[in-house]
């Protein structure tokens, strides 16, 4: 038995915690959904994380953790017997079952949490992804209209880091931008100021499963929720009927709260990383 052994009401407690907790946060979401309602803000963080807020939802204790009288788990994937009736989810069974995301997995966390965020984006991957565009990714109208949106990107130098973001540039906007990213070199180029790597980290999270305590899961999710705000809150869209203050980064005032929010994004996603990789790798190997 491993050293961290929950004992079934201790870890039933949790579970139930976990939920009413994820329960909260995709509430207005559910809701939205079963009225056939579309967001343009919050839709993000269940379609392009494709996940559904029931996977959310579900708890697990970590890596290694040990959940005793757990029999109903015990044909759940990624996880292990450990005797006497518990079971623990095994980063070994992972790792020889998706040795590939496995080693992409760390590499990410690893290599973005070694660098020093670049912080003068400004947000302008949104801008970018309609400039000089007859339509646009989101069907509202631009805060500035076409010719006020492309005339910012003009006289601002693109500097997007992360190939997600990239990809969705418009053909006009791709030359205009430092860098080139490409999937092959998403490892040399992602860095912690980036909001989208920031907002990544629920998507590895996710990928590791049972391997990732419940509790750092919600947390991911949240700071994914949190920098999604800004990004369209910073982003050329006019979404006040949605609710939505822009923060009007072609403006000294809109620049310097776009970075001081970017910055605490950082601190909050270096510890998210930090965390993670203790959780999943930092965990002793089970035995039975």
């Amino acid at each position: 038995m491993p050293a961290s052994a929950l004992p079934r009401p201790e870890w039933l407690e949790r579970a139930r915690a976990h939920e009413r907790r994820a329960d909260a946060l995709t509430a207005a979401h559910r809701e939205r959904a079963a009225r056939g309602e579309k967001h343009p803000v919050w839709d993000f963080l269940f379609t392009y994380y494709s996940y559904k807020p029931s996977r959310l939802r579900r708890w697990h204790p970590g890596a290694g953790v040990a959940l005793q009288d757990a029999a109903e788990r015990a044909d759940w994937r990624w996880y292990s017997p450990v005797g006497d009736g518990a079971v623990a989810p095994d980063a070994a069974a992972f790792a020889a079952e998706k040795p590939e995301l496995a080693a992409l997995i760390e590499r990410m966390l690893r290599r973005t949490a070694s660098r020093p965020g670049q912080f003068g984006c400004f947000g302008l991957h949104e801008w970018a992804m309609v400039y000089r565009a007859d339509e646009h990714r989101h069907p509202v109208p631009l805060r500035l209209g076409q010719a006020g949106t492309d005339a910012v990107v003009e006289s601002h130098e693109l500097r997007c880091t992360h190939f997600d973001a990239f990809r969705f540039f418009t053909a006009d906007a791709v030359p205009r931008n430092r860098l080139a990213p490409t999937r092959e070199t998403q490892l040399l180029l992602e860095q912690p100021g980036c909001l989208h790597a920031g907002m990544d980290i629920y998507k590895w999270a996710m990928k590791l499963g049972p391997l990732i305590p419940g509790e750092l899961l919600l947390d991911a999710f949240e700071l994914a929720r949190d920098i999604r705000q800004l990004d369209m809150e910073a982003a050329p869209y006019d979404l006040s009927a949605w609710g939505v203050r822009p923060v009007r980064i072609e403006t000294a005032e809109g620049k310097a709260e776009y970075v001081r929010r970017q910055r605490a994004f950082a601190e909050r996603g270096s510890a998210l990383r930090e965390r993670m990789l203790q959780a999943w790798l930092g965990a002793p190997a089970l035995s039975a």
